[in-house]
């Protein structure tokens, strides 16, 4: 007995993630449809040993699935996703369209599984950006011991979060460099190959990115808003997997043995933490893995009560198509998919 579960924007690196995750974990699946704009109709994906064919949205019946995971952009998402919820099936939607509506469930399972009672009343449950799901999922348990105050961030974040472009863009421009040079930015502002780039998303008033703000927002939703949080976001030349260097000042005391005790027992992490010149994560030891990895787990000894530490983890999985469908787990285990179910 399983569900019939429908992927928006299966075509991306997410939604394609999204399917070959579905597949690995056993997802209760009775039937899958792949679905993309009327471009890409026909367009091949696969799931497991099946070759799925993209189907149009604006055809689909969405009435006739049970579950939809939304890998499309913010204002796509804010024209269907009240449109398909509206039809019957929960939403799991990726964009940042639904994350801060009050009436929208913004859930990490690991961080804030209960936030999901309330996914009925839109019908949809947004996921979070990509750099606030791992930043949480190691906060939490150390927010639970001690409390946190503030916490400065500063991310390393790959060119797969920017999607295919600028996956394609890394890989051209550095090729380019060694044959007739890097050839000019078109995704990223400035050259992203053999360079570093302190700018994600769109400038506000403050100074700040709409890509920071998220991560603050976000985490004052799923964790406590009294948390002090500050942010610099920074485009590195890494394929995929972010990651973060993280200083945490605590109301409590914590120290450096505690904090490596309660993340080894905390669901979604592994505490990678040797002091020698290999014991740590890297993004491309993260690649293709679940877990989100803790390393370099020291004190911080200009404050009463602080910790730095590394946190590292795939964010097209853990930062979104792997939580997305660690949401629709959770959903199943607790009985909230109105199942049309097949026998």
């Amino acid at each position: 007995m399983g569900y019939r579960v429908a992927v928006v924007g299966a075509t991306g690196n997410v939604g394609r993630e999204m399917l070959n995750i579905l597949e690995e974990v056993n997802f209760p699946v009775d039937e899958i449809h792949a679905i993309a704009s009327r471009k890409s109709i026909g367009v091949e994906v696969s799931f497991g040993e099946k070759i799925l064919k993209c189907q149009d949205v604006e055809q689909f019946d969405f009435s006739k699935v049970d579950l939809v995971l939304m890998s499309v952009s913010g204002t796509f998402s804010k024209e269907w996703s009240p449109k398909i919820g509206a039809a019957g099936p929960i939403v799991i939607d990726n964009s940042s369209a639904w994350r801060m509506d009050p009436d929208v469930p913004l859930i990490v399972p690991e961080v804030n599984p209960d936030d999901v009672s309330y996914a009925h009343k839109k019908n949809i449950i947004a996921n979070p950006n990509c750099s606030t799901a791992q930043l949480v999922v190691a906060l939490k348990p150390l927010h639970d011991a001690a409390k946190i105050k503030r916490v400065v961030v500063a991310t390393y974040q790959s060119v797969s979060g920017a999607g295919k472009e600028g996956m394609d863009e890394l890989w051209d421009q550095t090729k380019g460099i060694f044959v007739l040079g890097a050839p000019p930015p078109k995704k990223f502002p400035k050259q992203i190959a053999f360079n570093v780039i302190p700018f994600i998303g769109s400038f506000q008033d403050d100074g700040y990115t709409d890509e920071e703000a998220k991560m603050w927002n976000e985490t004052h939703k799923m964790i406590d808003p009294a948390i002090k949080l500050t942010v610099t976001c920074v485009r590195v030349p890494v394929m995929v997997g972010h990651s973060e260097a993280v200083n945490i000042e605590f109301e409590n005391p914590l120290d450096e043995d505690e904090a490596r005790d309660l993340l080894r027992e905390s669901p979604g992490v592994i505490v990678v933490d040797k002091r020698d010149p290999t014991g740590y994560i890297t993004p491309k030891e993260s690649q293709g893995e679940f877990p989100v990895y803790v390393s370099r787990i020291r004190k911080d000894p200009t404050v009463e009560h602080g910790l730095n530490m590394w946190v590292v983890a795939d964010n097209l999985r853990k930062g979104a198509a792997l939580n997305a469908v660690q949401i629709a787990e959770l959903l199943h285990e607790r009985g909230l998919i109105k199942s049309k179910v097949v026998a």
